[in-house]
């Protein structure tokens, strides 16, 4: 893939970035700006280059029409204080204002353009919208840098199309991004372990199918849990279940059982009357979960067993937490997964956060970034990639180079 040293001199050029932007608010206040700090480098890179970068990127789901609650205008005031230098925010995506502050950038400046997913052509599924939409990027830009890797699995007009239109490559994130997952599925250094938690089986069900050829060790926590210990013939009260995939988690279990590979399941769990923080709850054993209990947290001898399953581990993955992590009374499992990962880091693993929800709960629960080797910005896309699904925004620069 080419990356920005192949786009020659970039002084006085404009260089759209496709970024990956798209952090938690709490109205207008950002909870999280891990994914605004994760593409400063390739933005400073662009600057410090003399080129006039145009950042665009979306932010939560809008509906193809502008809504304030999915504006991005707190973002671009948050990465205006990281690059310490004023950045021009655009109030429309290929409009008026988005012509105008690009028109009025100088070189080694910064805008930024109203979230993308404002207009219907970004996500269209109709080719020709999104092709339109693309175009008029485009004409915004004398070169394109894909640096939103939550986003290259998506098919969509400044992911896909717009690579066709400009001179383009990836950026520094994109790179690195690459390079990690690369390592996790190409020869990994062992023992290799993956833990996966979040609500549902069903999410992962690829991936889980793909690393039982890969890993030697799956730790199963989260939601999704509650599917195999059923599939197991254990009884799980009113925890999460999705009944649809017995069969399936069934196979899974034969499967690695035949392969070597050792499936980890806790042993005990956090059981309360219900989805609160303030709820009525015990630590139960996995196998006695009461009818009228929900499991919102592996329990403490799951948590010890989990790190003691990750100490001789020379690599691991991990996507999804262990439990309601947002929820204090909720949140020791995740937290006994990510100081065993960060132990591992420090003799010397290979750690990734697999992002999305992981990423924020490492953070909340006061881990800094370093205390792992890397954390993702793209929770979908690493476990898509980890499936070996083809990532339309990686895909179109191989075509390129073939």
């Amino acid at each position: 893939m080419k990356t920005i040293a192949d786009l020659g001199d970039l002084r006085g050029r404009r260089v759209l970035v496709r970024s990956d932007l798209n952090v938690p608010l709490d109205g207008e206040t950002i909870t999280d700006d891990g994914r605004i700090r994760a593409s400063l480098p390739t933005i400073t890179r662009l600057a410090d280059a003399g080129a006039r970068v145009i950042v665009c990127a979306h932010l939560g789901r809008p509906k193809g029409e502008p809504d304030p609650r999915f504006s991005l205008a707190p973002v671009a005031a948050r990465l205006g204080e990281l690059l310490g230098a004023p950045v021009a925010f655009a109030t429309d995506t290929v409009g008026d204002s988005a012509r105008q502050s690009v028109a009025d950038l100088d070189e080694g400046r910064v805008a930024v353009l109203e979230n993308l997913r404002f207009n219907a052509g970004e996500t269209s599924k109709d080719e020709g919208e999104r092709r339109a939409f693309a175009n008029a990027l485009a004409s915004l830009a004398d070169a394109y840098v894909s640096d939103g890797f939550g986003v290259v699995h998506r098919a969509q007009a400044s992911v896909y199309d717009i690579a066709t239109r400009l001179p383009a490559a990836v950026g520094g994130l994109v790179q690195t991004e690459v390079e990690v997952l690369r390592r996790l599925t190409s020869d990994p250094t062992r023992p290799y372990a993956v833990v996966l938690g979040g609500a549902k089986v069903s999410d992962k069900l690829g991936v889980i199918d793909n690393l039982l050829a890969t890993a030697d060790r799956l730790l199963i926590g989260g939601g999704m849990v509650f599917t195999f210990l059923r599939a197991q013939g254990y009884e799980v009260g009113r925890s999460l279940l999705e009944e649809d995939q017995l069969d399936v988690v069934r196979g899974y279990l034969e499967r690695a059982e035949r392969d070597g590979v050792e499936i980890v399941l806790p042993t005990d769990v956090v059981a309360a009357t219900d989805f609160a923080a303030d709820a009525d709850h015990e630590v139960v054993a996995a196998d006695a979960i009461p009818a009228d209990r929900m499991g919102l947290d592996i329990g403490p001898r799951s948590g010890r067993l989990f790190a003691e399953k990750l100490l001789d581990c020379r690599t691991v993955f991990w996507n999804g937490p262990m439990g309601a992590f947002e929820m204090e009374p909720f949140a020791a499992g995740t937290q006994s997964v990510a100081r065993a990962l960060a132990d591992v880091t420090r003799a010397g693993a290979l750690t990734v956060v697999g992002g999305g929800d992981s990423a924020a709960a490492v953070r909340q629960l006061g881990f800094a970034d370093d205390d792992f080797s890397h954390i993702s910005t793209g929770g979908g896309a690493s476990l898509e990639y980890l499936e070996g699904k083809d990532l339309p925004g990686l895909s179109v620069f191989e075509q390129q180079e073939n």
